[in-house]
């Protein structure tokens, strides 16, 4: 990824995480955090991936966020000098459930490794 393209995904990271918390102050959202942003290299879409606290609602949340959609869009085109905002896709960020299963398998070949006590 060019400097560039890093530059446009760090700076659209920024302001989203800022629109999330001002503008979308949904108490149905909770605790949502962009974990990054993708950029192609057109600047024609942006691959936004959110990480929501509450795994019960993650479904809920995205569907509320794609909704908002257009705002969010609108902001990002306020708020950003781009000669053209990118069109926004959203994505739940599973990463840190991928993290606790390898911890969870970790801790259970740990666990079964251990010597019998006699």
């Amino acid at each position: 990824m060019s400097f560039r393209l890093q530059k446009i995904s760090s700076l659209l990271k920024e302001e989203l995480s800022l629109i999330f918390l001002q503008k979308l102050n949904d108490p149905d959202l909770g605790l949502v955090t962009v974990t990054s942003v993708k950029v192609t290299p057109d600047l024609k879409i942006a691959r936004i991936y959110i990480s929501v606290y509450d795994k019960e609602k993650r479904e809920v949340v995205l569907a509320k966020v794609k909704k908002a959609t257009p705002l969010i869009r609108s902001e990002i085109g306020r708020r950003v000098r781009l000669r053209a905002v990118p069109d926004l896709e959203f994505f739940i960020d599973d990463t840190l459930d991928y993290v606790e299963k390898m911890d969870d398998l970790f801790r259970k070949i740990k666990e079964n490794d251990k010597p019998d006590e006699q």
